[in-house]
């Protein structure tokens, strides 16, 4: 099985390099698993987990809360382009959660208003908090 050089860049620079395996993304099309060998494509992301098989082990798996972006297969380097990025083992639990509360309280808000651009922002809020969540708890 050939190996990958995977990449994740934010606005804050590199928050992930390691060779891998396998990913499996979310794109706005639906899931996309890459292996090595992969053709060539640009892809948006959504909201979502990211998992990547590591080549050390194959029972080793780095699970990332990626909340949107690009992803570009270009032979065997993955690179992910994205507004923030945070690996399974950064992601604080407690403070997700309460940043689901508060996003879940500013949707209502938001809703009983009527006010849609406060809602599209509450409900962005709200899936990046349950996606940290989710992938937290891998």
């Amino acid at each position: 099985m050939g190996q990958m050089t995977v990449q994740i860049v934010t606005p804050d620079g590199i928050k992930y390099d390691h060779h891998a395996a396998f990913v499996l993304v979310k794109t706005v099309d639906g899931e996309m698993g890459v292996y090595s060998g992969h053709e060539e494509l640009i892809a948006v992301l959504e909201i979502g987990e990211m998992k990547v098989r590591r080549v050390d082990d194959e029972n080793h798996v780095d699970w990332i809360a990626v909340n949107g972006g690009i992803i570009e297969v270009n032979k065997d380097i993955i690179t992910v382009i994205s507004d923030s990025a945070e690996r399974e083992r950064d992601i604080d639990i407690s403070r997700a959660e309460r940043a689901k509360l508060r996003a879940e309280r500013e949707l209502e808000e938001a809703q009983t208003a009527r006010n849609i651009d406060m809602e599209m922002r509450a409900t962005v809020a709200l899936q990046r908090a349950i996606n940290r969540i989710r992938v937290g708890k891998h």
